[in-house]
């Protein structure tokens, strides 16, 4: 169906959300949440959108449902429409919501997608194989599903975070599909260092030993392997959203212009605190402190030499940015761009979305 013929503020369909069934189907009474609320949640943000808004579940082949937006420009919809759509992928932990800052700016010249990858926000949670290939192949192939159900030709794809290490998957494995490549403080590109002491010996001189990691770090990363990344905010039962506010206490600041409660933090819970699933893909994707098991840069190089590449980083981040300047040196062309977004963490586009929106703009006008 073409985005541009459906209405403001359609009815969000097919929302209601069942609780799987387990042994543990006493817990949500434990935890003060469910998809209901996660609902209303994310409503109260998408409030805030002033363009015409499809919200709907998008129904894949196997009857896995992924939670998709698709914005348009009310005033301009029909040169919008032979633009190439912008779809945007989340990252670890979040969901559609987190681009409330970017989605009315970004849908001015085209169409704007935005989907809850499966296993995350309020897309279906399916088991996820333990297997680092399996898992991100799922996730691979969820998206290109997803793409032949909305049925897009082709698109400009920005990730974020775990979502640009799934659209650089993507793009290698459908580059046909991806006009341009846009990675945001991309997760899971640089190789594990040596954690092992190292000893180098040259003729004449003193071993030379590289200090590995403290002893308490090696225990507190082996405890916490053994469990997915956000169960304490499960296993924190009712002081789970007090948790959230407590610990990420800088989403609610990034909105707060939007939001004079809790709304941003009380979504980051909703999102987290339901049965994990896209979570557990990603814990089979990752080891230890969070490094990936199959690390981008090791891949990079499949991607077309011609296709256009956009890193962007927060200045601020913790993701290590020297990993864009290994991308442009593996790829060796033009076609390669890394920037550098001053004054924001590794949520840019929340810390930042002036300019973070202004050089994703650029990037789809360069595209058509």
């Amino acid at each position: 169906m073409d985005p541009a013929a459906t209405t403001a503020a359609a009815p969000m369909q097919n929302d209601c959300e069942a609780e799987p069934h387990s042994i543990w189907s006493w817990w949500p009474s434990w935890r003060p949440t469910s998809m209901s609320l996660l609902k209303t949640a994310e409503s109260k943000i998408l409030a805030c959108i002033q363009n015409d808004l499809w919200a709907r579940f998008v129904t894949l082949p196997n009857q896995e449902r992924i939670w998709t937006l698709t914005l348009t420009n009310k005033m301009v919809r029909k040169p919008a429409a032979r633009k190439t759509p912008l779809v945007m992928v989340h990252g670890f932990g979040g969901g559609v919501g987190l681009w409330i800052r970017n989605l009315d700016t970004l849908c001015r010249s085209r169409p704007v997608y935005a989907f809850d990858l499966l296993g995350f926000g309020r897309s279906s949670r399916i088991p996820f194989p333990s297997d680092a290939a399996q898992a991100e192949e799922q996730f691979v192939n969820s998206i290109e599903q997803w793409r032949q159900s909305v049925g897009l030709e082709n698109m400009i794809l920005l990730g974020h975070s775990l979502g640009g290490y799934l659209a650089t998957s993507y793009a290698i494995q459908y580059p046909s599909r991806v006009s341009h490549l846009i990675l945001v403080d991309p997760w899971g590109f640089p190789e594990r260092p040596q954690t092992k002491t190292e000893e180098k010996r040259s003729p004449g001189t003193e071993v030379v030993k590289r200090p590995s990691p403290p002893r308490w770090v090696k225990v507190i990363a082996a405890v916490v392997s053994l469990f997915n990344p956000l169960a304490v905010i499960r296993a924190a039962g009712p002081w789970g959203p007090g948790l959230v506010n407590r610990f990420r206490p800088d989403f609610k600041r990034k909105f707060e212009d939007l939001f004079d409660d809790d709304t941003m933090t009380q979504y980051i819970y909703h999102c987290n605190a339901q049965t994990p699933s896209g979570e557990v893909g990603f814990r089979a994707m990752s080891e230890s402190l969070g490094w990936a098991k199959r690390p981008m840069l090791q891949r990079v190089h499949l991607l077309p030499p011609s296709m256009p590449l956009t890193m962007l980083y927060g200045e601020w981040s913790w993701v290590d940015n020297s990993s864009g300047d290994r991308v442009v040196q593996v790829r060796s062309q033009a076609h390669t761009r890394v920037l550098l977004i001053n004054k924001a963490s590794h949520h840019v586009y929340a810390d930042q979305p002036e300019e973070f929106n202004r050089v994703v703009e650029n990037i789809c006008n360069s595209v058509n």
